[in-house]
């Protein structure tokens, strides 16, 4: 029988939608990590999109759950007007797995205690508990968003890097990797035994750097340094990303470093589809906390030669501050 659907009603179904689920399961991976299962009857139409695919998980008020929480294509203004006792907390997190036949989510947490609304759920959770996700819906024709990884086709190498937040996205990455193209992942943890069990392909190099009571950062920064061969080619001596060489290049775009306050503002600047692949073919992936992927830009674009337009990089979190709503 052919098909009644129109375009009217294509268009009426939005990029991502309110899916109620409760928890299935919770598994430990490891001191620091948690994977929590949901299940709900509609998760049969989120979109496996796969990559470093961005939800949020709607966090239950106590005595009014989710019954506040608005649906609809509007639902984030309707949802920001609300008053702050009856604002449900919202906290962004990466697909970790989707099973559509089996109407599952997987979501790796990173556990900080009871210190936030969504790690004192997440540590609270049982077979049952109630949440909401706000996730990509299948049924939307076009593309959903809220992923980052987008490799240029002329990319020779990879590069992911990124603190524990960024592990669940930088594992699903990795797990989807041919092989073809060298990759290089370098993923710090609190300590060693969060060192997780994760299968790659030939050709996916994986170093987990356990900080052992270092400080954030004191692992990976010299990591990445070290993977991207430093000191190497100054901003200056790159034509892809000196404007006194080429003029195309906007200096306020790839030059001036300083511009963003990590404690005021946020670090997320993302690839350029249309860009060619950074220095010397290297794509890069960071994420993690702000102030370590601050520096990190700094030393890819002004040491390495990497057209900032052309990497992703991405301060999920800011040291000693809540994620704001």
């Amino acid at each position: 029988m052919a098909s009644t659907r129109t375009h009217t009603q294509d268009v009426e179904i939005q990029p991502y939608t309110t899916f109620h689920v409760e928890v299935a399961r919770t598994e430990r991976l490891s001191p620091n990590f948690l994977r929590v299962t949901f299940t709900g009857d509609a998760l049969d139409r989120f979109a496996d999109n796969g990559a470093d695919q961005r939800i949020k998980l709607v966090v239950p008020l106590p005595g009014t759950g989710l019954a506040d929480f608005p649906d609809g294509p509007d639902w984030y203004g309707r949802w920001r007007a609300l008053p702050d006792e009856r604002r449900n907390p919202l906290r962004t997190y990466t697909v970790r797995a989707v099973r559509q036949d089996l109407r599952e989510l997987d979501v790796d947490f990173v556990l900080h205690g009871d210190g936030g609304p969504a790690s004192r759920w997440a540590n609270a959770a049982r077979p049952g508990t109630p949440a909401a996700v706000v996730g990509p819906d299948a049924r939307h024709p076009g593309p959903h968003g809220g992923r980052e990884w987008t490799p240029p086709p002329d990319a020779s190498r990879l590069l992911l890097a990124g603190d524990e937040t960024a592990v669940p996205a930088i594992c699903a990455i990795a797990e989807s990797l041919s092989g073809d193209v060298p990759a290089t992942i370098l993923l710090e943890v609190p300590q060693a035994e969060d060192i997780l069990d994760l299968r790659t392909r030939p050709g996916v190099e994986i170093t987990w750097l356990p900080r052992d009571g270092a400080a954030h950062g004191d692992a990976l920064i010299p990591a990445v340094r070290e993977a991207t061969g430093a000191p190497a080619r100054t901003m200056a001596s790159n034509p892809a990303t000196n404007p006194a060489v080429n003029p195309a290049v906007n200096p306020a775009e790839t030059g001036d470093l300083n511009d963003i306050d990590v404690d005021r503002d946020l670090l997320w600047e993302v690839p350029d589809p249309t860009a060619a692949a950074a220095c010397d073919g290297l794509y890069a992936w960071l994420a993690g906390e702000a102030a370590m992927v601050k520096t990190l830009r700094r030393h890819l674009v002004q040491q390495v030669g990497v057209d900032r337009r052309a990497v992703a990089f991405m301060g999920y979190w800011r040291l000693g501050r809540a994620e704001a709503n």
